[in-house]
């Protein structure tokens, strides 16, 4: 069975507070886009985990697919199987491509396997792979709060618009963009149930908290920000911990980044 799980972007992110587990209060919409990686599981007499595409670094018994994958053996003893994952979105980019291959693996394996898994329990399992890996079991726009896992439908709506996404090819560690926050200079933008017009009219003010401290140590990427806009964006921002930068435009715009990764997309 072969599946394909989607990128997803931050609109807006704002940071409000640290917990006691160590994690970060936020608010956030995550908006599903289509880039996507490749996912193939069958059954097998033994279990096989390989991946193509996009280099993976680390060891496997890591990846999000496996541990995902783990989830579902303990907890219902399916059998081996051949895990195949194509990379494509890249990593270490505020695209959520590692967190949509985890929630991805749960949903094909609960099809795969008929376990009749409810959309709250795939939530909840999710949930104990990673703070991003919930949205990607509905998979539709939601406004986020508490870590990531508390989800509120919203009525924003981008499509026929188009977006340009610009990764520059430097993986960010998330764990030092938050080491590197200054809680004191984050936004209070109040953006929950922002609709699209809005959106385009708060530029300065549906922001991302990270950026400040991201384009101070990569100023290369506030370039690319910059750029962008002058090319006609309604909107733009860094996705996430970054490292993408993305504009939404109303008309295809034209690539401009020849050595960078660069995808322009029909929402």
């Amino acid at each position: 069975m072969i599946v394909y799980p989607n990128a997803k972007i931050n609109i807006g992110l704002k940071i409000l507070s640290k917990r006691p587990d160590g994690f970060h209060n936020l608010e956030s919409i995550f908006y599903p886009i289509p880039w996507y990686d490749i996912l193939e599981i069958n059954p097998s007499n033994h279990f096989e985990f390989k991946t193509f595409g996009l280099k993976i670094g680390g060891d496997h018994h890591h990846n999000l697919v496996v541990k995902a994958y783990q989830l579902i053996k303990n907890k219902y003893h399916i059998p081996d199987c051949k895990i195949h994952l194509h990379k494509q979105i890249p990593m270490g980019a505020g695209l959520g491509g590692g967190s949509s291959d985890g929630a991805f693996t749960l949903t094909l394996l609960n099809d795969l396997f008929c376990l009749n898994m409810s959309i709250t329990e795939l939530i909840l399992l999710a949930d104990t792979l990673g703070s991003d890996c919930p949205f990607f079991i509905e998979n539709k726009p939601k406004f986020v709060t508490g870590k990531g896992e508390v989800m509120t439908d919203i009525d924003l709506s981008l499509k026929g618009f188009y977006i340009k996404l610009v990764n520059p090819n430097i993986h960010i560690s998330t764990k030092q963009v938050f080491e590197g926050l200054d809680l004191s200079k984050t936004n209070h933008c109040d953006f929950y149930g922002i609709d699209t017009k809005a959106l385009f009219n708060k530029q300065t003010c549906v922001t991302n908290d990270f950026e400040h401290t991201v384009f101070s140590t990569y100023p290369k990427l506030k370039k690319i920000k910059n750029t962008i806009i002058n090319e006609g964006a309604l909107y733009a921002s860094m996705t996430g911990t970054g490292s993408t930068i993305y504009g939404i435009f109303k008309n295809k715009p034209q690539p401009s980044f020849s050595n960078l990764t660069e995808k322009i997309i029909e929402l």
